[in-house]
Protein backbone atom coordinates (compact mmCIF):
# COMPACT_ATOMS: atom_id res chain seq x y z
CA UNK A 1 0.00 0.00 0.00
CA UNK A 2 1.03 3.61 -0.27
CA UNK A 3 -0.06 7.09 0.66
CA UNK A 4 1.54 10.17 -0.88
CA UNK A 5 0.86 13.82 -0.18
CA UNK A 6 2.43 16.68 -2.12
CA UNK A 7 1.95 20.05 -3.75
CA UNK A 8 -0.32 19.54 -6.75
CA UNK A 9 2.20 21.28 -9.01
CA UNK A 10 4.57 18.34 -8.71
CA UNK A 11 2.01 15.94 -10.13
CA UNK A 12 0.97 18.46 -12.77
CA UNK A 13 4.62 18.77 -13.82
CA UNK A 14 4.95 15.00 -14.20
CA UNK A 15 1.84 14.96 -16.39
CA UNK A 16 3.11 17.88 -18.49
CA UNK A 17 6.52 16.30 -18.97
CA UNK A 18 5.10 12.90 -19.97
CA UNK A 19 1.86 13.46 -21.85
CA UNK A 20 3.27 15.03 -25.05
CA UNK A 21 5.19 11.78 -25.64
CA UNK A 22 3.11 9.01 -24.07
CA UNK A 23 -0.48 8.60 -22.90
CA UNK A 24 0.22 5.71 -20.52
CA UNK A 25 3.14 5.33 -18.11
CA UNK A 26 4.33 2.98 -15.43
CA UNK A 27 5.09 4.77 -12.16
CA UNK A 28 7.43 2.80 -9.91
CA UNK A 29 7.38 3.60 -6.18
CA UNK A 30 9.72 2.35 -3.46
CA UNK A 31 11.22 3.49 -0.17
CA UNK A 32 13.40 6.08 -1.94
CA UNK A 33 10.89 7.79 -4.20
CA UNK A 34 9.23 7.59 -7.58
CA UNK A 35 10.56 6.80 -11.06
CA UNK A 36 9.00 6.72 -14.50
CA UNK A 37 10.56 5.61 -17.77
CA UNK A 38 8.79 5.41 -21.13
CA UNK A 39 9.31 5.56 -24.91
CA UNK A 40 6.92 7.29 -27.30
CA UNK A 41 5.02 5.07 -29.79
CA UNK A 42 7.18 6.25 -32.72
CA UNK A 43 10.38 5.38 -30.80
CA UNK A 44 11.71 8.88 -31.39
CA UNK A 45 11.93 10.01 -27.77
CA UNK A 46 12.45 8.47 -24.34
CA UNK A 47 11.85 10.02 -20.92
CA UNK A 48 13.28 9.10 -17.53
CA UNK A 49 11.87 10.81 -14.42
CA UNK A 50 13.27 10.49 -10.91
CA UNK A 51 11.59 12.11 -7.91
CA UNK A 52 12.95 11.77 -4.38
CA UNK A 53 10.56 11.04 -1.53
CA UNK A 54 11.78 14.30 0.08
CA UNK A 55 9.72 16.16 -2.53
CA UNK A 56 6.55 14.93 -0.78
CA UNK A 57 5.01 16.20 2.43
CA UNK A 58 4.06 12.62 3.24
CA UNK A 59 5.53 9.44 1.77
CA UNK A 60 4.34 6.05 2.92
CA UNK A 61 5.24 3.10 0.74
CA UNK A 62 5.25 -0.25 2.50
CA UNK A 63 7.20 -3.28 1.34
CA UNK A 64 10.71 -3.84 0.06
CA UNK A 65 9.72 -4.46 -3.56
CA UNK A 66 8.91 -1.81 -6.13
CA UNK A 67 5.22 -0.96 -6.45
CA UNK A 68 4.15 -0.46 -10.07
CA UNK A 69 1.18 1.68 -11.07
CA UNK A 70 -0.13 1.92 -14.62
CA UNK A 71 -1.37 5.48 -15.09
CA UNK A 72 -3.47 6.99 -17.86
CA UNK A 73 -1.85 10.43 -18.08
CA UNK A 74 -4.82 11.97 -19.88
CA UNK A 75 -7.08 11.02 -16.97
CA UNK A 76 -4.57 12.17 -14.36
CA UNK A 77 -4.09 15.43 -16.25
CA UNK A 78 -7.84 16.01 -16.21
CA UNK A 79 -7.90 15.47 -12.46
CA UNK A 80 -4.97 17.80 -11.85
CA UNK A 81 -6.76 20.57 -13.76
CA UNK A 82 -9.22 20.58 -10.86
CA UNK A 83 -6.48 21.67 -8.46
CA UNK A 84 -5.58 25.29 -7.82
CA UNK A 85 -2.18 26.79 -7.09
CA UNK A 86 -0.97 25.68 -3.69
CA UNK A 87 -3.44 22.80 -3.35
CA UNK A 88 -2.14 19.73 -1.54
CA UNK A 89 -2.97 16.48 -3.30
CA UNK A 90 -3.11 13.03 -1.69
CA UNK A 91 -2.70 9.78 -3.61
CA UNK A 92 -3.69 6.38 -2.22
CA UNK A 93 -4.23 2.91 -3.63
CA UNK A 94 -7.61 1.20 -3.21
CA UNK A 95 -6.34 -2.39 -3.31
CA UNK A 96 -9.82 -3.97 -3.41
CA UNK A 97 -10.84 -2.20 -6.60
CA UNK A 98 -7.26 -1.52 -7.86
CA UNK A 99 -8.00 2.15 -8.31
CA UNK A 100 -5.96 5.27 -7.63
CA UNK A 101 -7.67 7.53 -5.11
CA UNK A 102 -6.86 11.21 -5.65
CA UNK A 103 -7.90 13.70 -2.98
CA UNK A 104 -7.85 17.45 -3.62
CA UNK A 105 -9.31 19.24 -0.61
CA UNK A 106 -12.83 17.82 -0.13
CA UNK A 107 -12.88 16.36 -3.62
CA UNK A 108 -12.21 12.63 -4.04
CA UNK A 109 -11.67 11.08 -7.47
CA UNK A 110 -11.12 7.36 -8.00
CA UNK A 111 -9.32 6.41 -11.19
CA UNK A 112 -8.92 2.96 -12.71
CA UNK A 113 -5.33 1.79 -13.02
CA UNK A 114 -3.85 0.13 -16.10
CA UNK A 115 -2.40 -3.37 -15.98
CA UNK A 116 1.38 -2.97 -16.09
CA UNK A 117 2.05 -6.54 -17.26
CA UNK A 118 2.22 -5.52 -20.91
CA UNK A 119 4.11 -2.27 -20.35
CA UNK A 120 7.75 -2.28 -21.47
CA UNK A 121 10.73 -1.55 -19.24
CA UNK A 122 12.96 0.47 -21.58
CA UNK A 123 16.68 0.51 -20.93
CA UNK A 124 18.68 3.72 -21.17
CA UNK A 125 21.34 3.29 -23.86
CA UNK A 126 24.97 4.11 -23.10
CA UNK A 127 26.00 7.08 -25.23
CA UNK A 128 29.36 8.80 -25.54
CA UNK A 129 28.29 12.34 -26.41
CA UNK A 130 31.29 14.67 -26.72
CA UNK A 131 29.43 17.99 -26.47
CA UNK A 132 27.76 19.50 -23.42
CA UNK A 133 26.16 22.90 -23.06
CA UNK A 134 24.20 24.14 -20.04
CA UNK A 135 22.17 27.22 -20.81
CA UNK A 136 19.17 29.19 -19.60
CA UNK A 137 15.77 28.10 -20.81
CA UNK A 138 14.82 31.58 -22.02
CA UNK A 139 17.60 31.70 -24.62
CA UNK A 140 16.84 28.43 -26.36
CA UNK A 141 13.05 28.70 -25.98
CA UNK A 142 13.08 32.00 -27.84
CA UNK A 143 15.07 30.47 -30.69
CA UNK A 144 12.84 27.39 -30.92
CA UNK A 145 9.69 29.53 -31.04
CA UNK A 146 11.22 31.57 -33.81
CA UNK A 147 12.14 28.46 -35.77
CA UNK A 148 8.72 26.79 -35.45
CA UNK A 149 7.15 29.12 -37.99
CA UNK A 150 9.71 28.37 -40.72
CA UNK A 151 10.87 24.75 -40.36
CA UNK A 152 10.10 21.39 -38.77
CA UNK A 153 13.66 20.64 -37.69
CA UNK A 154 16.64 22.37 -36.09
CA UNK A 155 20.36 21.69 -36.07
CA UNK A 156 22.42 22.17 -32.91
CA UNK A 157 26.20 22.44 -32.86
CA UNK A 158 28.67 22.56 -29.97
CA UNK A 159 32.34 23.49 -30.37
CA UNK A 160 35.00 24.53 -27.87
CA UNK A 161 34.04 28.16 -28.62
CA UNK A 162 30.27 28.06 -28.26
CA UNK A 163 26.82 26.74 -29.13
CA UNK A 164 24.69 27.29 -32.22
CA UNK A 165 21.07 26.51 -33.04
CA UNK A 166 20.08 26.82 -36.70
CA UNK A 167 16.79 26.37 -38.50
CA UNK A 168 16.10 26.87 -42.21
CA UNK A 169 12.92 26.73 -44.25
CA UNK A 170 12.27 27.23 -47.95
CA UNK A 171 12.93 30.98 -47.83
CA UNK A 172 13.82 31.96 -44.26
CA UNK A 173 16.31 30.93 -41.59
CA UNK A 174 17.03 31.59 -37.93
CA UNK A 175 20.27 31.31 -35.95
CA UNK A 176 21.08 31.47 -32.26
CA UNK A 177 24.78 31.77 -31.42
CA UNK A 178 26.08 31.75 -27.86
CA UNK A 179 29.78 32.00 -27.08
CA UNK A 180 31.32 30.23 -24.12
CA UNK A 181 30.89 33.24 -21.85
CA UNK A 182 27.13 33.35 -22.55
CA UNK A 183 26.29 29.86 -21.23
CA UNK A 184 26.51 28.28 -17.79
CA UNK A 185 28.90 25.56 -18.92
CA UNK A 186 30.35 24.30 -22.18
CA UNK A 187 32.44 21.24 -22.96
CA UNK A 188 33.42 19.97 -26.40
CA UNK A 189 36.12 17.37 -27.03
CA UNK A 190 35.39 17.73 -30.74
CA UNK A 191 32.82 19.60 -32.82
CA UNK A 192 29.45 17.89 -32.38
CA UNK A 193 26.35 18.54 -34.47
CA UNK A 194 22.98 16.83 -34.94
CA UNK A 195 19.55 17.66 -36.33
CA UNK A 196 16.27 17.09 -34.48
CA UNK A 197 12.51 17.42 -34.85
CA UNK A 198 11.52 20.83 -33.58
CA UNK A 199 8.17 19.58 -32.24
CA UNK A 200 9.74 16.86 -30.15
CA UNK A 201 12.51 19.13 -28.91
CA UNK A 202 10.06 21.87 -27.97
CA UNK A 203 8.00 19.40 -25.92
CA UNK A 204 11.12 18.20 -24.13
CA UNK A 205 12.24 21.64 -22.93
CA UNK A 206 8.94 23.43 -22.29
CA UNK A 207 8.64 22.37 -18.64
CA UNK A 208 12.12 23.47 -17.62
CA UNK A 209 12.18 26.40 -15.22
CA UNK A 210 15.80 27.53 -15.41
CA UNK A 211 18.88 25.74 -16.73
CA UNK A 212 18.81 22.99 -19.35
CA UNK A 213 21.68 20.57 -20.00
CA UNK A 214 22.13 19.43 -23.62
CA UNK A 215 24.50 16.55 -24.43
CA UNK A 216 25.18 16.48 -28.18
CA UNK A 217 27.02 14.08 -30.48
CA UNK A 218 27.44 13.75 -34.24
CA UNK A 219 24.21 12.36 -35.71
CA UNK A 220 23.51 10.81 -32.31
CA UNK A 221 20.55 11.16 -29.96
CA UNK A 222 20.57 14.30 -27.86
CA UNK A 223 20.24 14.02 -24.09
CA UNK A 224 18.17 16.80 -22.52
CA UNK A 225 18.01 17.07 -18.74
CA UNK A 226 16.93 19.49 -16.02
CA UNK A 227 15.70 19.58 -12.43
CA UNK A 228 12.20 20.23 -11.14
CA UNK A 229 10.39 20.15 -7.77
CA UNK A 230 13.01 22.43 -6.18
CA UNK A 231 15.83 20.15 -7.41
CA UNK A 232 14.29 17.09 -5.72
CA UNK A 233 13.18 15.81 -9.09
CA UNK A 234 15.12 15.28 -12.31
CA UNK A 235 14.07 14.45 -15.86
CA UNK A 236 16.14 13.20 -18.77
CA UNK A 237 14.96 12.92 -22.36
CA UNK A 238 16.70 11.12 -25.21
CA UNK A 239 15.67 12.34 -28.65
CA UNK A 240 16.65 10.52 -31.83
CA UNK A 241 18.36 12.58 -34.56
CA UNK A 242 17.18 13.30 -38.06
CA UNK A 243 19.94 12.21 -40.41
CA UNK A 244 20.64 14.72 -43.16
CA UNK A 245 20.35 13.45 -46.76
CA UNK A 246 23.49 13.37 -48.83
Amino acid sequence: MFKLKCDGKILSDIVSMSRPLVSEVKLVLNKDGLTCRAVDPAHVAMLDIELKKDAFQEWECKGEDNLELGIDMDKLGGIMRLSASGDIVTLEHDEETNRLVVKIGNLVRKMALIDTAGMPDPKIPTLDLPGLVILEKTEITKAVKGAESITDHIKMTVTEDGFELFGEGDTDSITLKLDKSSVEELQAKVKAASMFSIDYFSNCIKNATKNISLYIGNDNPIKISYDFAESKGHITYLLAPRIESE
